[in-house]
């Protein structure tokens, strides 16, 4: 009988030895007292790298995989979002380097649950990376990302509830964790990996009051965002606005592209970590690849704008290239949107040759203020602060790289240093673009009133009414394009009788050619001679090195009799009785130092009609591109000066149109001093 027993006995030991794991109630479990409440599951769970679906199943044998702890180590903080406390990913626990799939495991026993028919749910932790699939005794009750033959599609970490099966109180329940790393991930921090925080086990009740916690962590943590966002918009307002009014400050387009790329970056972060609508390898794409790079590019030009730097075009090619080459760097770093990645060993020297290129453009950044502060200390310095102030928003992830803190949590609130710096660089600039705005407004108020002075001083100088001019009868007008012009003539009575007539335009428009006008006429009214080649002559030496652009003017000198002498230099030939006069022209004046200017002689009966006009008239433009030109203009030169002025102005005004007609009245003997 004891034989018989004993052969029994190891019978039953061969048995049992010889089957291929324990069933789930033979495994250790964690006892799971729940009430009305919820309870965190710290483990330690079993951990395997690789992936097997066999390993969902709750009787596989899993004693000799590995082990990790979920219990957040004491005062620790998150280092994404919230105030909860952070668990150290496999990369830092004995995994380093490690991605792809790896598998949690837990065996729980639910004990004492205040209503053992209810169903319970499962939290998943905020924090993870970077897709997951839960398993409840085999079957998967949720997941958090897409997966697909073709691979993972994986999103910013959400906080997901899911419901698990009922009648899982007092017997032993099996959860089983599927997590996919991405291999870039290891790369962006050295703490990441599988899951970053207990699951919590509960009452649905509790579990979602806990899910509405972790989803106020995450508004607290982004609370910076939407804040930042809300700075940017009225800066892209401010910015914007202000162009509209001065078109001339390009500054001011460069800082509402700068604000215009950072709200796209921060739409973009608040819809990966609110949606699911595209997956985090497009978002970080778009973000490393595209705006980040543009972002920095951006910044330099900005300063370049505002510290009125030379050469801007070839500042452009630089800044652009380099843009070029960090953002085709990111794009090899980063996972491809589609097709394979590259691999992990070349990482290992693509990720610092971006790092190259940022710096670059940092550089540049630098220059770029170096060279601000030689040209205008004051406003350099002034402007130092929000320089760095970008220097340090655009530089977080390499001060983390150096171990200097860059997240705070002030009254509960998280922010870190790119957005706190971003958003006093942008107040200390929106203040600065307001004080020189404000300048300019005086500036112009300022340039206002010199050019009324120097109108009032130009219809001093170029009179609206002919003096008395016995045997003549005189027209004129002048209409010039903007407040002052550059259009002049001058009618000088000599004592014998005689007439001179000097007429004449200066190149280029506004305050410069009005005061070069100031010169001509007072060199005219110095002048002793009135031969009408030594009068050029005269001009020609006073302009020559004291105006940039040059000087067309005629000179008639008409005796009583009816004698002209004419001499131009440049200038358009007169009309006599709508026909052109031939005339001999020499040089503009001020080109050369010595002009010879020769004269021309011609006889005024009574009754004609001698007519001076600028290139106003001549090159009256219309709707259509068409020129007042020579043919209309001589068409209409026998017509009163009021009435020529008149067609070419509403032809279509370019420039500024003087005209001056002089009519011999009555044959007069010379006057005898």
């Amino acid at each position: 009988m004891r034989s018989k027993f004993i052969g029994l006995l190891w019978l039953f030991l061969g048995i049992m030895l010889s089957l291929p794991g324990l069933p789930a109630s033979a495994h250790a479990q964690t006892q799971v007292v729940l009430g009305n409440s919820a309870v965190e599951l710290t483990g330690p769970w079993k951990f395997h790298t690789g992936d097997d679906m066999r390993w969902a199943d709750p009787n596989f044998d899993d004693s000799d995989w590995g082990t990790m702890d979920l219990t957040p180590p004491a005062g620790s903080t998150s280092l994404m979002y919230g105030t909860g406390g952070f668990v150290p990913g496999w990369i830092k626990r004995g995994y380093p380097g490690y991605s792809g799939f790896a598998w949690y495991r837990l065996r729980v026993n639910i004990q004492n649950a205040q209503d053992a028919k209810a169903a319970l749910a499962l939290k998943m932790p905020a924090h993870f990376d970077d897709a997951y699939q839960v398993y409840v005794n085999g079957q998967r009750i949720g997941q958090f990302g897409r997966f697909t033959n073709r691979g993972v599609t994986f999103y910013l970490s959400q906080p997901r509830t899911y419901p698990l099966p009922a009648n899982l109180h007092n017997r032993p329940t099996t959860i089983a964790v599927r997590m996919w790393m991405d291999a870039a991930t290891p790369f962006i921090a050295p703490d990441v990996g599988g899951l970053h925080g207990p699951p919590v086990l509960g009452q649905p009740s509790y579990i979602q009051a806990l899910l509405r916690l972790d989803w106020e962590d995450l508004d607290r943590a982004l609370n910076e965002e939407f804040v930042l966002s809300a700075i940017l918009l009225q800066v892209l307002l401010v910015a914007f606005g202000l162009y509209w009014l001065d078109r001339s400050e390009q500054v001011y387009l460069w800082l509402g592209l700068v604000c215009m790329t950072s709200l796209i970056y921060s739409a973009v972060v608040l819809l990966g970590y609110y949606t699911t609508w595209i997956g985090q390898t497009p978002v970080e794409f778009l973000e490393d690849v595209v705006l980040i790079p543009a972002y920095i590019g951006l910044w330099v030009l900005f300063w370049g704008y505002w510290f009125r730097l030379e050469r801007m075009a070839r500042l452009h090619r630089a800044v652009w290239g380099m843009v070029l080459l960090l953002a085709v760097g990111m794009a090899m770093v980063r996972p491809p949107l589609y097709g394979r990645a590259v691999p992990v060993q070349a990482m290992v020297w693509l990720l610092p040759l971006t790092e190259v290129f940022k710096l670059l453009l940092g550089a540049m950044l630098v220059w770029v203020t170096y060279r601000g502060i030689r040209r205008d200390r004051t406003e350099g310095l002034l402007a130092l602060p929000a320089v760095v102030l970008v220097i340090l928003s655009l530089y977080q992830e390499d001060l983390i790289v150096l171990h200097i803190p860059v997240s705070f949590f002030p009254f509960g609130f998280g922010i870190n240093l790119s957005d706190l710096a971003t958003m006093l660089s942008f107040g200390i600039i929106t203040v600065l673009l307001l004080r020189r705005f404000l300048q300019g407004q005086r500036e112009r108020e300022q340039w206002k009133q010199e050019m009324e002075q120097a109108r009032q001083v130009q219809s001093l100088l170029v009179p609206t009414t002919a003096p008395s001019t016995p045997g003549f009868a005189v027209e004129s007008v002048y209409l010039p394009a903007s407040s002052v012009g550059g259009d002049f003539f001058q009618i000088l009575p000599i004592d014998d009788g005689s007439l001179l007539v000097v007429v004449g335009d200066v190149s280029g428009k506004g305050l410069k050619a009005a005061m070069a006008v100031s010169t001509i006429v007072g060199a005219l009214r110095d002048q002793k001679e009135r031969q009408p080649s030594d009068v050029l002559a005269h001009l020609n030496r006073v302009l020559h090195g004291q105006i940039k652009g040059f000087v067309t003017c005629s000179a008639a000198l008409i005796t009583a009799d009816g004698a002209m002498t004419l001499a131009n230099a440049g200038h358009l030939a007169p009309y006599c009785n709508g026909e052109e006069v031939s005339v001999n022209s020499g040089l503009p004046l001020g080109i050369v130092a010595e002009g010879d200017y020769s004269e021309t002689s011609y006889q005024l009966a009574p009754g004609d009609r001698l007519t001076f006009v600028s290139d106003g008239v001549v090159e009256a433009t219309n709707d259509k591109r068409e020129l007042f030109g020579f043919e209309r203009t001589q068409q209409i030169s026998s017509q009163p000066a009021q009435t020529i002025a008149a067609a070419a102005k509403q032809f279509g005004q370019e420039d500024d149109i003087s005209v001056l007609s002089v009519i011999r009245t009555a044959a007069m003997k010379a006057v005898i001093a």
